[in-house]
């Protein structure tokens, strides 16, 4: 694949933690912003999920969000009608009611069918992309991230003039776990792109634990692996972490304000985990 040069404003990504008490979700601070939920290796249908899911949707009575982004593996074991109620429909009645619309990313649990169902919103595409007012979402397919996928993110990428730009998918770039730990080669092929377009924030699932990475070439990492499966003590010594939570599961809670991306990170137990702001900063250069 060739890389066309030329001239961008490079974004240089600082994260600020701040602290809250642990029994508080953070109301939104604007009006204006755009907010959205993650969760990441969610469709067990046990009972991990559904109290996670009713942590989500308490959540949303203070921090009122827009979406829902999943970060892949939507449905573990068989996919029939019955399982998706369970592993979905049902966990997620309150928000789905609400008509708080999901935005999936395909797994490697996952069949690639489950772009076909309609409430994934995936419009029968392995990766899309969608729009926010000033924000881009760009939805990958990481199990196979073959020449034509590499060719449309390139477009899409370039062809974006969004301030945000958002890139999730199953499979992290970087990875402090014992059992997974980073994908090297999918973050050869698809981390130049990032750079090169102006990617700001980067999602992935796959490690069923949370972890904010910290930032790698201007980029700000976080899986969020964790609102059904979890890997306790899974999280290994390697120095990418920022900051790590592996002994619950989770789901996070994101904010777009300006120049700001608020989020905040709960576990199954409401408890807070992470919190903190990524503050989108233009500095001109080239690449």
């Amino acid at each position: 694949m060739r890389f066309r040069s030329f001239h961008i404003a490079a974004l240089v990504i600082a994260i600020t933690v701040v602290s809250y008490a642990a029994s508080d979700v953070r109301p939104p601070a604007s009006k204006d912003s755009v907010r959205f939920a993650v969760i990441g290796d969610s469709g067990t249908g046990d009972r991990a999920e559904y109290e996670v899911a009713r942590q989500l949707s308490d959540s949303a009575q203070v921090f009122p969000f827009e979406f829902v982004i999943m970060l892949g593996d939507n449905i573990y074991g068989s996919e029939r009608p019955q399982d998706f109620q369970k592993k979905f429909e049902l966990p997620y009645k309150t928000l789905l009611d609400l008509n708080i619309p999901f935005y999936a990313a395909l797994g490697n649990h996952d069949d690639p069918n489950q772009r076909y169902y309609k409430p994934f919103n995936m419009g029968g595409q392995r990766f899309y992309s969608f729009q926010r007012t000033d924000t881009r979402f760009f939805v990958l397919d990481s199990n196979y991230m073959d020449k034509d996928q590499q060719a449309w993110l390139e477009k899409e990428l370039s062809n974006s003039t969004s301030k945000w730009k958002i890139a999730y998918f199953h499979h992290p770039l970087y990875s402090s776990g014992a059992t997974h730990g980073s994908e090297v080669d999918l973050r050869t092929i698809v981390e130049p792109l990032f750079i090169k377009y102006g990617v700001s924030v980067v999602f992935a699932g796959h490690e069923h634990f949370y972890e904010r990475i910290k930032p790698q070439k201007g980029i700000a990492y976080f899986t969020s692996g964790g609102a059904a499966k979890l890997r306790d003590g899974d999280l290994q010594n390697t120095g990418l972490t920022a900051k790590g939570f592996d002994t619950e599961q989770s789901f996070m809670l994101v904010e777009l304000d300006g120049d700001v991306m608020h989020f905040q990170t709960l576990s199954r137990r409401g408890a807070r985990v992470d919190a903190g702001d990524v503050h989108r900063v233009i500095r001109e250069g080239t690449q």
